[in-house]
Order: structure tokens, then sequence, then C-alpha cells
């Protein structure tokens, strides 16, 4: 008898997961899975939208707006699960998938919006919104239906608006093109070194780490320096060789700028495409149009902000490479951008007393993340976490936490993938598996990323204070995803102008070398001794040194986003890279020493990433941050006070409120620019 042929598994993804807080049931899911998804996920959306339209009632909140909030839950199922995983851990196929449905999903978000009969019943209940009695977050969401609507060319006529599709298509391959080609260009880049003496400066852990990266890629016997995003690599910090240091930085700044990978074409024709998109949408350029829906409003008011920091700044980078280049000429040296990293670690070391290498043997990860990043959360907003080893995640690195709060009631899941892999796109960041809804009744899933070189095993795993730091921000931005309490998953969570989203995430990284989370979580890892005061002390007063460098890396690197998109639709662009020098100079940020945090090439944020037009963000928001750091300190600090009036006023409310009423609630007046002028010396 002939055995019965096997039926095949039911897709996992075409049905809501029956796992606790609906995380996604990675062990079912293959890479099969998806394209069928999400043709079925646009396929049910688009049936529902046809239904909505087809309606001969009169547009009500419920019978249209809200009908669009439920719709399309198989595609936004799909598509978190997807995208994370692309970010996280993709391999070739996720890769090839991810290039066939990004310009298939543009086309569909298109279909929706364009749409004039749905537009119509939008349009029209946009005109009687007043007179419905709606209460505030549901007035705000017809409101931003209606904005979001026109914002992507809802009004235009027929030709302009096939012309737009056009270019949100071709738009969304580039940017596909331009993220696979820097995470190919980037391992391509990884610096090979043949004999460990070339790796002096760096610890035994260090370099075994060196050498098992090397034996993961195929190089055995050898070592391997892999690149983390920005220009900037913590390792140049610490290497005592010159040549290493030079190939290192070389390999950072030319990544994805020839070849193969070579991202400078792909840049020009974004920003030419987004040039012509504003100017059919209205706008002057992309860097008005983005302008426009944040807090900035337009691109004059991000202008004003930064003449305000441009010049102190490049003053104060200069002051310090005269500092550096005198110890760099103590050893023969002509200070280089290679050198910069190692020199300034010196300089710090002898003025402040602190040598910022060896603090990492007090920061191991687990101890930062439970003792420290849990611990502050719990003193200030009452939360505990319990590790969940029977949930599973999407990689064997990632780990789960059950989040409850001070009475016990479930909040959501928070995953957290610390370390570096082939798979992985590079920096840090949070994203969401669910997104908090009580009109769906979803509990917010929430991920953290980062880039930690992972040690050998039995080794732990040590922090450099920087990344510490980015522990903390990105939890704050995890926080801002798990304290949601909106109806409506439009406004869920980190659903905010982009100019805000980094406000909630900056905040969290006063906690870092909070005199009582730091002692709660710094201890040597071989001796258990505690974190020194006159250490803390030190890079405390150390806070300052290196401050002109950082400014003027990051401001370069938000200028060059404002040049790209302030472009018009006719300006033409021979070559990347000769742009990006003209942009700089133009600005008086053009120097060899401080090179962009990223350059054009590798600028994630804004070729394949939200970020685009939006750099400045990070600095827009840091103003809030500042303010918001002196007025939690002045208030006593770590207290559940501070903390739950926070979470209450601001964190919870996601995009439901106006984001600059919700800080001035937290202020209790407006915002102040100086307390971010001191922060960062640039007071004079």
């Amino acid at each position: 008898m002939s055995a019965l042929p096997e039926t095949p598994a039911p897709n996992p993804l075409l049905i809501p997961s029956t796992l606790e807080y609906e995380l996604p049931p990675f062990a079912q899911i293959g890479t099969e899975h998806f394209e069928p998804a999400f043709e079925a996920g646009m396929a049910e959306q688009l049936a529902q939208v046809a239904q909505i339209v087809a309606q001969e009632e009169p547009a009500t909140l419920d019978n249209t707006v809200i009908a669009l909030e439920r719709s399309g839950q198989i595609l936004g199922r799909t598509s978190s699960t997807f995208f994370n995983l692309v970010s996280s851990d993709a391999g070739p196929e996720l890769r090839r998938i991810e290039a066939a449905v990004s310009p298939l999903l543009a086309a569909h978000s298109d279909r929706i919006q364009l749409d004039a009969g749905l537009f119509a019943r939008i349009d029209d209940l946009h005109s009687r919104r007043h007179d419905l009695d709606l209460d505030p977050e549901s007035l705000r969401l017809v409101e931003r239906y209606h904005l979001d609507f026109v914002r992507a060319g809802a009004g235009l006529g027929a030709e302009d608006s096939t012309r737009l599709q056009e270019i949100n298509q071709e738009l969304a391959s580039l940017s596909t093109t331009f993220h696979q080609n820097l995470q190919a260009a980037t391992e391509a880049a990884a610096v090979v070194v043949d004999d460990p003496a070339e790796l002096a400066g760096l610890t035994t852990e260090d370099i075994a780490a060196a050498g098992q990266a090397a034996a993961d890629r195929g190089h055995d016997g050898k070592y391997l320096l892999t690149l983390i995003l920005p220009t900037g690599q913590p390792l140049l910090a610490r290497l005592e060789n010159r040549q290493t240091r030079r190939r290192l930085h070389t390999a950072s700044v030319e990544r994805a700028g020839s070849g193969e990978f070579d991202n400078g074409p792909v840049a020009v024709r974004m920003a030419q495409l987004r040039a012509v998109r504003a100017r059919l949408l209205g706008y002057a350029s992309h860097a008005a149009y983005i302008a426009a829906n944040g807090t900035a409003g337009t691109p004059a008011a991000i202008d004003a902000l930064l003449a305000r920091m441009v010049e102190p700044a490049v003053n104060n980078s200069r002051s310090e490479a005269a500092r550096i280049a005198e110890y760099a000429a103590a050893d023969g040296v002509e200070l280089a951008a290679w050198d910069w990293a190692y020199y300034s670690a010196k300089v710090q070391a002898d003025r402040y007393s602190v040598d910022t290498a060896s603090l990492r043997t007090y920061f191991e990860l687990d101890a930062v993340l439970e003792n420290g990043v849990f611990h502050a959360a719990e003193k200030l907003y009452g939360l505990t976490f319990a590790l969940r080893e029977d949930l599973v995640g999407y990689h064997p690195d990632v780990r789960i936490w059950e989040v409850k709060g001070a009475l016990g009631q479930p909040i959501g899941l928070y995953l957290g993938d610390y370390y570096a892999r082939e798979t992985k796109r590079g920096g840090a960041w949070m994203n969401s598996f669910v997104r908090q809804s009580s009109l769906l009744d979803q509990w917010p899933v929430i991920v953290n990323n980062m880039n930690v070189t992972k040690p050998v095993p039995g080794e732990p795993t040590l922090l450099t204070l920087d990344e510490v730091n980015t522990l903390f921000h990105e939890f704050g931005h995890a926080l801002h995803g798990l304290f949601s309490e909106v109806t409506y998953p439009r406004f869920s969570g980190t659903s905010v102008p982009r100019d805000f989203v980094e406000f909630p995430s900056q905040v969290n990284e006063m906690w870092a070398l909070w005199p009582e989370v730091l002692a709660n979580y710094a201890r040597h890892v071989v001796t258990g001794e505690s974190f020194p005061e006159e250490t803390a002390k030190a890079v405390t007063d150390a806070a300052l040194w290196g401050e002109g460098f950082r400014t003027a890396e990051y401001l370069a690197a938000t200028v060059l986003d404002q040049a790209w998109h302030r472009l018009g639709p006719d300006e033409k662009i021979e070559d990347a890279a000769d742009f990006e020098r003209a942009a700089l100079e133009k600005a008086g940020l053009a120097d060899d020493l401080v090179p962009p945090r990223y350059r054009s090439t590798y600028f994630q944020h804004i070729f394949a990433g939200g970020y685009s037009a939006g750099y400045y963000s990070y600095i827009w928001a840091e103003v809030l941050d500042a303010d918001t750091v002196d007025v939690f300190t002045s208030r006593g600090g770590l207290t559940r006070a501070n903390g739950d009036e926070f979470r209450q006023k601001l964190l919870s409310r996601g995009g439901s409120v106006d984001p600059m009423a919700a800080i001035t609630s937290v202020l209790g007046r407006e915002p102040r620019v100086e307390p971010l002028l001191r922060r960062r010396g640039l007071l004079g």
C-alpha cells in the first residue's frame, strides 16, 4: 500500500499566533512562507478597502477610518516579522525576497492611498469631524489619516498620480539595493590580519574573538576586524599598530564607494527621485516635505539650530586636534584621521585619569542589562523582567523577557539580540513584532538589536562605555513601545514624528552613569570590586572631552543629509563624492581629521532607513532631552514620581497627542536650548 502524500503544513503567517502576546512562532516560519503571505496579505487588504469604498452609507468613524485600522492584519503580521528578520538575520534567500517584495509593497501602499473613492470618504469625514462628538484620540486619528493621504498624493491628477507611483516603486527598489550593497560591502571590507602582533593594544579576549571571526569566514589562523556602521571604529582607540589603524579606518570610510557594491550612483538617483516627488506634492524640496510633518516645521527652523552649533563645534574640535597632535608628535606621528581616537584616549587618560579601554572590565553585558537597564526601569516605573526560556526567538542569540508592571499586570515581551553577525545589518535599533492596540486587543512585543562582538565560548561579553550608553538608549525606545496605551495601532508606541522619536531614548541614557544605577551594575568582571567612585567622577568630568569631535562629526552627517534632500528636481549630480565634499566645504565642516559620522555611501539612516532629511532629529530631540534631564534631576532623579509622570504624560501616549504638547506637560513650560548647548560645551 503506497503512503499517502503528506499534507503541507499551513502557512503560520496567515493566522494570528497562538503564543503568548502573539509572539511570532519563529520555529514554524520558513523563508518559503513569506512570499505567499505577502501575496495573501495584500489581496486581503485590497478586498477590505474595496468593501469600505463600496458602502452606500455615508462615511463614519467606524465604517471608514476604524475599518482601515482593522484592515491588513495578515500583511502587517507578515511585514513586521519579515523586515525584522531582514535586519537581524538575513541570508541570501531573505535578501532575494526583500528585493522582490519591496516594490510590490510600495505599489500596494499607493493603490490604497491614491484610491479616489477611499479618499473621498476620508475627506468627507474630515470636513465634518468637529460635528461628530469624537473623543480626542479619534479626532486626531481622522486628522492624521487625512493628512497622510494628502501627503501621499491623494489629491493629484491622473498623470501625476501615475508618475508618483512609478517613483515610489523605484525608490523602494533602490532603498533595498542600497541596504544590500552596504551589507555586502561591509562584510567584504572587514580587515584580515595575519600576525597577532599587529593587534597590539587589544585584549586577549579581543584577539581571540577576531580569530574566531576569521575562522567563521574561512580565514583559519588569521584575525578579522569587522566593521560597525558609523565611520569611527571602536578598536581604533586601542590599536597600537598605526598601519592596522590606517587599514581599519580606510576600510570604514571607503565602504560601498566603488566597485561591485558602489552606493554612490544609488544615492544620487534616490535624491533626484525624492526631489521630483516633493515637487509633485507641492513642496520645494524633500527636506521641506519631511520637516512639515515633524515638530521642526520648516528647514529654516533646522538651520537656525544648526547655525548655533557649527562654529563652536568646529572651534572645539580644532582645539582638541591641537592637543591630540602634541601627543602624536611625541611618537613621531603627524596626526591623521586614523590616529585621532588612539591619541584622544591618551589625552583623556592623562587629563582625567580615565583609561576608557580599561573600563570595559566593569561592564559585562548581562550585568549592565539586568542590574543597570532593568534596575533603572524597576526604580522609575516599577517594572519586573522574567526571562522566558520557554519562548523561542528567531536566532539562538535572542533572549526573551516577559515584562510586568508594579502590580504584576502584563505589559508585553522584550527581545534582546545584542551580538554582531554576518547576517545582521550594522548599528543598533528597536523595532516591534507586535504593536500595542486596544482596538485589536494586542500587547507589545518589542526587540532591541545591537552589534557587540561575540566573545569566544566561556568568556564574558565586555562593553565599551559607548556600548553601555547605546544599551540604555535603545531600551528607551523599547520603553516607548512597551508603555503604549492607545486605542489605534496608527498611534502605537514610537509612531511619532521622526524628530521626536529619539527624545525618550536619549532621556533614558541619563541613568547609565546615575550613581545609584552605576553602583548596581558596574563590577569588575574578575574581582567583583565596585566601580571606583573616583573613576566615576573622572568619567563625568571627562564627558566634555571629545565633544567637539562628536558634535562636528554628527553635524557633518546632518549637513550631508540636508544637502542631498534640498536638491531641486532639475539639479544634476555627476559624482556622489564630489557632491559630498562640496556640501561639507560650504558648511565649514570639511575636515579630513573629522570625517562625517556617516559618509553618503554608507549613510543607511537616510538611504535605506526612515531618516531621509531627518538625521537632524537626533540633535533636535536632544534639545528636549537635555532640558528634561535637568528637570528630572531637579525633581529628585530616579524616583517613581518622575517615572510615573513621564510614562503617563508622554511614553504611554504614542502619537495620540501632539508631541510638543506632551513634552510641555512634562516640563511645565516650553523647551529651552541652553541645557543642550551647555551639555555639549557650546556656550563658550
